[in-house]
């Protein structure tokens, strides 16, 4: 069930919250594209989003020799809104059970 359905039974004060703990919780786009462009080659971008397990293994190999590096540039924009879908979705959870 994706989050549009889930906030749609929401109310105002709960759809605040939920969009109030998203915005304190989330990762910055601009912040982990930095983090890409000067320590790409030993995943610190990968560590900012929390893919512990990625991120070790782009330092071990120095970003698969840069080529991981590099394609991860075209995914680790999609990686963010999953996270950042996930955090929604925890915390609609969170305010309906506290309701």
């Amino acid at each position: 069930m994706n989050n549009l359905t889930l906030k749609k039974d929401l109310t105002a004060e709960q759809l605040a919250m939920v969009q109030s703990e998203v915005d304190r919780h989330k990762k910055d786009k601009v912040v982990m594209y930095v983090l890409w462009l000067f320590l790409g080659g030993i995943g610190g971008h990968r560590y900012y989003l929390g893919d512990i397990g990625y991120a070790i293994g782009m330092t071990l190999t120095l970003g698969g020799l840069g080529v991981w590096a590099l394609i991860d540039v075209f995914l680790i924009g999609r990686r963010l809104a999953q996270k950042t879908e996930n955090l929604e979705r925890r915390m609609i959870a969170k305010v309906t059970k506290t309701a």
